[in-house]
């Protein structure tokens, strides 16, 4: 899996190890929401983008069915994206506020942006044989972004996902293991975790992450990675 970041892009899109989330994925994309049915689905697996020399990593949990598997950028075009997206513009991450295409005109600054299972999974729930053979494409990742320092873990399947992501890397997960929460902090090896509160409708609608809270931990993440 080495090589630039724009090759590793290109092979993540081309992999089908998980019968079932090729299965799904491709289901998906043929069947078609209604609201999109007259859209040409990505259906593939969604690479990671942003700035290559980006300090911050952003990492969620996998594409959404009607979202990044329909457009082929993760977050973009969905709810959580439109959600974070604002965020990452009002904190300076982002040119712009909305991600609707991935030929929208959308940059990001310090920023790169993954996930930690590349295919959309059925009720967004990977095995976690679907996790952990998804693995070894974000460390690739990881080893061509060299200048990340702070992880914003989003929830806590990128937490946990962010630790084995480590420890597959070869960096030891502290003693006792450290637990998610949002705006919790964690050192492991070179790098500073820091949690937060996915930007799911399930707790944007409800006020468990409201806008405020997220552009803290954006504007504290920029701080870690000063720091």
């Amino acid at each position: 899996m080495a090589g630039t970041l724009a090759e590793h892009q290109r092979r993540v899109t081309r992999c089908r190890a998980c019968p079932r989330l090729v299965a799904w994925r491709e289901q998906v994309a043929r069947e078609r929401r209604a609201a999109y049915r007259d859209e040409v689905y990505w259906g593939r697996p969604v690479p990671g983008f942003g700035d290559p020399a980006a300090r911050v990593l952003l990492a969620g949990l996998a594409p959404a069915a009607h979202g990044a598997n329909r457009t082929g950028r993760i977050f973009t075009g969905d709810r959580s994206g439109d959600f974070l997206f604002a965020a990452l513009h009002r904190t300076g991450f982002a040119n712009q506020p909305t991600s609707v295409a991935l030929d929208d005109g959308l940059a990001l600054e310090d920023c790169w942006i993954t996930a930690i299972v590349r295919c959309a999974p059925p009720a967004n729930k990977p095995t976690p044989t679907e996790r952990d053979t998804c693995l070894p494409w974000t460390v690739a990742e990881l080893d061509l972004l060299p200048r990340v320092r702070t992880i914003v873990c989003l929830g806590g399947f990128g937490w946990d996902g962010t630790l084995r992501l480590l420890a597959a890397r070869g960096i030891p997960t502290p003693r006792p293991r450290p637990r998610f929460g949002h705006g919790v902090v964690a050192d492991v090896g070179p790098y500073r975790l820091l949690g937060c509160f996915h930007p799911s409708q399930q707790n944007t609608f409800t006020g468990r992450l409201t806008p405020a809270m997220l552009d803290a931990v954006l504007v504290r993440a920029r701080e870690l990675a000063d720091g």
